[in-house]
């Protein structure tokens, strides 16, 4: 049928005639549109085949293996709910395990003698059932620590003068009355552990292993350990190490139980945590804010450091939590103080107002060297304090410090929690021999039993790619380094409009000026005398780092024409400046200038030329590539336009709560090289995992960052898009792997749709944890795996497309592998060339000279140093 509009009112030729008359009292039926097809949500693929490629090599990993002796009974899943007498919901940590271990203890007979595993919140389970669906008891706790107290009392029980003081102590809540009701909520097969194993995994199945997790953290909990979801921690000071701030490493054990497909395993491995100094609180005070003295203690930083952290009182050693300090010093600070003995008209104590100092020094009998001239420690609420002379507390151990660390401290837990591979298996033996997990009585119960020996694994070493320097040099890296000795550059640069600036007092300068020029000309790189050298005045060496910034860019801008190419900062310290992040903010976040920073000790052409090749790398010169981009011959890469992509997110410090979380993905250029990359980033929410802005519509057009590094790749690419596009996506756990298949992967798609309806690029979506506990091992000798070193049998995953490698060289501690997981795989990599690809992109990285223990592209961190 023709349309034709000779009005322009959209009227139609030939029309149907119009539709009968409804008849009356008949109401119309809507017809009903076809329902829209559910969208099949995406799961992780699974493996399609082992690899083959490489030398074979036997390795030990700290996996045990578990036997499951009962695969025909239930686990069965209790709600628990804990109340006070009066009704009101206990929500005090810790509280939880002492009153259901005196339910287990006081009312075996009615629970027919059965074990628990709690989770120490709100669930519970047994193996088999309890007699009733629904269980109700009533228990009660004489010593629960409480912060509750009455009125102004001083806590410290001491047998003193005043007895009626001491009667006041007698606190009703120093006994408690809970209700707890036990309601049924779930039955779990044990079989699903077995279907598991087979690949069948289920709802059940993660229920189940959950609940044998649950069971070693309960076994740690009776033995009185610090627990940070499935690592464990003991009291015992040989395990600590003082890593200043009044802050130690705490060296703890992860152990958690793995489906794999050599059957079920437990990992085990090290585990360091950080916890508050214990012992006196002045003592951590002073170490907290580097004090000499408690003269020159800031009450104010003391005050937020103590708030929460629980206490000891001499010489009663009761425990209380610290609610705040006094406003006065405890000479100075009055509470009144009734006293029995002496009543008013009324009948009624009368009441004294007494120092916290006259009071323990005078009724107590308590000699008080150095607490006059401090504030008191407040155990109680803000308007019913409870004050105590600071020198009788002390702070217990096992307490979490959960602040961010300065980069000092970072540092000196990074030395001091180091092990060597041998040292590291051998403290792994005695943390499993010590553990005494056989006398669990609900491993019993369940007929788990755990072997002694780490397993044995079959390792493939892959051989390094062979790289390609300037004047079209080949040349194979050794143990996963090389160097630039007597090497030019692929594609150096040239620095013509830049300058110098100095913080260091001890540096010649003009030397080194003249060193970094002729390093430069070795290498390829032409270097012109610097535009001007600023040098930071006497003066200012004291300010505070942001300060010192400020004044040296006034200088800057004062005396440049305009913005230079790039600045060389020289910093006063090699390690742990405190003026790097300042500066680098500065320079990058404010003005947008490529800076590179130094410390002037021990330079020598080595240190010159590693610093050369940041520089080039910033500045957008090639350093060296691999040979089979120039061929080009990387499988599957160089056939097809393909852009490789690394995504992570960074959040902010703990605690920190209110600052944004950064999204960086680094995305390659110019195909078929890999080697070249670029960096967008993003703010997002705080503490969100999933990137929210891969594609982002404002009004008709994208604002995401896909869009911006897919048009990068097509100019860059000589106008054509990427019919492939390989994913590697950091820092997402195994609970996550759903979001990053069905959210971010259908942002990325609906990025390329919005550019070109008609365009279906084929994806690889592949996830890199560095946050496991797998470690391998060569068996009998005191080195680490060979760089190259991959494991993709045995320990992996039972159905889904995983593997572990080891791509650099471990030189100090134990090396920690990377673990790759497949989610999806649209292009048809086999598992050799797949793992030979992200082995060769651990040797692309511009600004190092080994290769690194992660996949450039998922090395998206760096680009976070663009926002330092």
């Amino acid at each position: 049928m023709d349309s034709f509009d000779p009005d322009g009112n959209g009227a139609v030729q030939d029309s149907l005639p119009p539709p009968p008359p409804v008849p009356p009292n008949v109401v119309p039926i809507k017809a009903e549109s076809e329902p829209a097809k559910k969208k099949v949500a995406r799961v992780p693929m699974a493996r399609r085949g082992l690899a083959s490629k490489g030398q074979k090599i036997p390795l030990l990993t700290n996996h045990f293996k578990v036997n499951v002796g009962r695969v025909d009974g239930h686990f069965f899943h209790y709600s628990v709910s804990l109340s006070y007498e009066d009704g009101r919901p206990v929500d005090g940590k810790g509280i939880g395990r002492k009153v259901i271990d005196r339910v287990h203890d006081t009312y075996s007979s009615e629970l027919d003698g059965k074990d628990f595993a709690y989770d120490g919140e709100k669930s519970l389970f047994t193996v088999g059932a309890l007699p009733r669906n629904k269980l109700e008891f009533t228990v009660v706790l004489e010593d629960v620590t409480s912060n509750r107290n009455n009125g102004n009392a001083s806590p410290d029980g001491h047998d003193g003068q005043n007895e009626h003081d001491r009667k006041r102590l007698r606190r009703p809540y120093q006994s408690k009355t809970f209700r707890v009701e036990i309601s049924f909520a779930a039955k779990i097969p044990m079989q699903a552990i077995q279907n598991a194993l087979q690949g069948q995994e289920s709802e059940n199945s993660q229920e189940a292993l959950r609940v044998l997790d649950i069971i070693l953290r309960q076994h740690a909990a009776k033995q009185g350990c610090l627990l940070v979801r499935q690592s464990f921690f003991h009291n015992d000071p040989n395990n600590f190490t003082d890593i200043g701030g009044g802050v130690l490493g705490c060296r703890g054990f992860h152990s958690s139980f793995r489906t794999t497909q050599g059957g079920l395993s437990l990992n085990i491995d090290v585990s360091t945590t950080m916890i508050i100094r214990p012992g006196p609180v002045v003592d951590f005070l002073l170490a907290n804010q580097n004090a000499r003295d408690p003269d020159s203690l800031d009450w104010t930083k003391a005050k937020r450091a103590l708030k929460n952290l629980r206490i000891k009182v001499s010489p009663s050693n009761q425990e209380y939590k610290i609610t705040g300090l006094s406003d006065q010093f405890c000479e100075d600070q009055l509470f009144s103080l009734k006293q029995k003995s002496s009543k008013n008209e009324n009948g009624e104590a009368e009441t004294l107002e007494i120092t916290v100092y006259d009071y323990f020094v005078n009724h107590r009998n308590i000699q008080l060297r150095y607490s006059a001239r401090m504030p008191c420690i407040n155990v109680g609420k803000p308007k019913r304090p409870t004050y105590i002379p600071m020198e009788l507390c002390s702070l217990v151990s096992l307490q979490r410090y959960t602040k961010a660390l300065s980069t000092f401290q970072r540092a000196a837990l990074v030395e001091k929690s180091r092990q060597k591979p041998q040292e590291r298996m051998s403290v792994l033996s005695n943390a499993l021999r010590n553990s005494n997990y056989g006398a669990e009585p609900m491993l019993r119960a369940c007929g788990v039993s755990i072997g002694s020996n780490f397993t044995q694994v079959e390792g493939r070493v892959l051989p390094a790619p062979r790289l390609k320097v300037g004047n079209g040099e080949d040349f194979f890296p050794r143990n996963g380094r090389w160097n630039f000795n007597n090497k030019k550059l692929v594609e150096p640069t040239s620095i013509e409009r830049w300058a110098l600036v100095n913080f260091s007092a001890r540096c010649d300068v003009n030397s080194l000026v003249r060193d970094l020029i002729r390093c430069g000309e070795t290498k390829g790189i032409h270097i012109d005398s610097p535009f001007e050298v600023f040098q930071e005045m006497n003066q200012n060496r004291r300010a505070p780092p942001m300060v010192r910034v400020e004044k040296m860019f006034e200088d800057i801008q004062s005396k440049l024409p305009g913005a230079p190419q790039f600045l060389l900062c020289l910093l006063p310290d090699r390690k742990n400046c405190d003026l790097y992040g300042p500066w680098k903010r500065k320079n990058l976040a404010d003005f947008g200038i490529v800076t590179q920073c130094m410390a002037p000790t021990r330079v020598n052409d080595q240190y010159l030329t590693n610093l050369l090749l940041k520089i080039n790398a910033k500045l957008g010169g090639l350093n060296s590539m691999l040979a089979i981009e120039k061929t080009p011959s990387i499988p599957v890469v160089s056939k097809v336009p393909t852009i490789i992509l690394g995504m992570d997110v960074s959040h902010g410090s703990p605690g920190q709560s209110d600052v944004p979380s950064i999204a960086a993905v680094v995305s390659s250029r110019q195909w078929p090289l890999i080697s070249r990359y670029r960096a967008a980033v993003r703010t997002q929410s705080p503490k969100v995992e999933m990137i929210d802005s891969l594609f982002k519509q404002v009004d008709k057009d994208d604002e995401g960052i896909m869009r911006e590094v897919l048009l990068d790749f097509y100019t860059s690419s000589g106008k054509r898009k990427p019919d492939q596009i390989i994913i590697f996506r950091d820092g997402v756990s195994e609970s996550q792997f759903n979001q990053v298949l069905n959210i971010e992967l259908d942002q990325i798609i609906e990025a390329c749709k919005f550019l070109d309806e008609a365009w279906n690029p084929k994806f690889v979506v592949i996830v890199a944890q560095k946050n496991h506990h797998t470690k391998f091992f060569q068996q009998g000798s005191p080195d680490n795996v060979p760089p190259g070193t991959v494991i993709d049998n045995k320990i992996c995953h039972p159905k889904n497309y995983d593997f572990y490698l080891c791509a650099h060289a471990g030189m100090i501690g134990t090396t920690r592998p990377t673990h790759y997981h497949v989610l999806l795989d649209q292009i048809g990599f086999s598992a050799d060339d797949l793992q030979e690809l992200v082995h060769a992109l651990s040797y692309v990285y511009q600004r190092s000279t080994t290769a690194i223990s992660v996949g450039k592209y998922s090395y998206s961190f760096a680009a976070l140093a663009l926002i330092n």
